[in-house]
């Protein structure tokens, strides 16, 4: 359940947040949609990937923690392993927020939602939110830049999937996945980067990438998928640990 609020000092005034990882706290996604902008980060841990929105049906590029619905293999005993922690799982539990601007007809202002019900949202332990005297924290500042950033990167990634469908880069692909103890774990419904059509682009398709910033998301996209082999050994361990 999700009971989402719009964060304000006077009836927040003494909520925190606890900013440590577990599957008790909410973190245990199999993917999470990544941007643009965070992608240089992101590669260098995550194989990244794509898939449709399930209600929009619009491509978005996502990255992969684990192999079935629900698991999370970046998570430990000592919280998440990874030095990169990806903008939409670090901003739990806030999302971004509308309300009318009553200076411009029409007109809406971003703010800062919380989801009451969230487990990390309690008024003991974590990141306070406000300073006792007045004023937001150095960490809920930096939240609301971060969900900024997400805003932008949700249109960035809106005119980069745009440019790959238009060259026809974008393909389905199925990936069979053998462990160490006979199993199989398959991956469907995700798409990738078509490697073929990439090479054949001309000069001004690629050029029109560059200026963009979408060539080398492209190939960082592309290099990502080293970090599979990465995820198929974390699930081997976990499958050792459990004997």
């Amino acid at each position: 359940m999700t009971r989402h609020a719009l964060l304000n000092n006077q009836q927040h005034q003494h909520l925190r947040v606890r900013t440590e990882r577990s599957a008790a706290l909410g973190d245990n996604h199999m993917f999470v949609p990544t941007f643009v902008a965070e992608l240089r980060s992101v590669q260098a841990h995550y194989p990244v990937f794509f898939q449709k929105h399930p209600q929009t049906g619009d491509f978005q590029p996502v990255a992969l923690f684990g192999f079935q619905s629900g698991e999370n293999l970046f998570l430990t005993e000592s919280g998440w392993d990874a030095d990169y922690l990806p903008m939409l799982i670090e901003r739990q539990p806030f999302l971004i927020g509308y309300q009318a601007n009553p200076e411009v007809p029409g007109g809406q202002d971003r703010v800062i939602h919380i989801d009451l019900d969230s487990p990390r949202v309690n008024e003991q332990e974590g990141q306070a939110l406000f300073l006792e005297f007045g004023g937001t924290t150095e960490y809920l500042q930096r939240i609301g830049a971060m969900l900024e950033a997400i805003h932008h990167g949700m249109q960035d990634n809106q005119a980069f999937v745009q440019s790959l469908l238009t060259l026809g880069l974008l393909e389905t692909f199925s990936l069979d996945i053998q462990l160490d103890n006979g199993a199989r774990n398959q991956m469907l419904g995700f798409y990738t980067i078509n490697e073929d059509k990439l090479a054949t682009l001309d000069g001004n398709a690629l050029t029109a990438l560059h200026e963009k910033g979408f060539l080398m998301a492209i190939y960082m996209i592309l290099a990502s998928h080293s970090k599979l082999r990465d995820l198929i050994h974390r699930k081997n361990l976990q499958l050792e640990g459990d004997k």
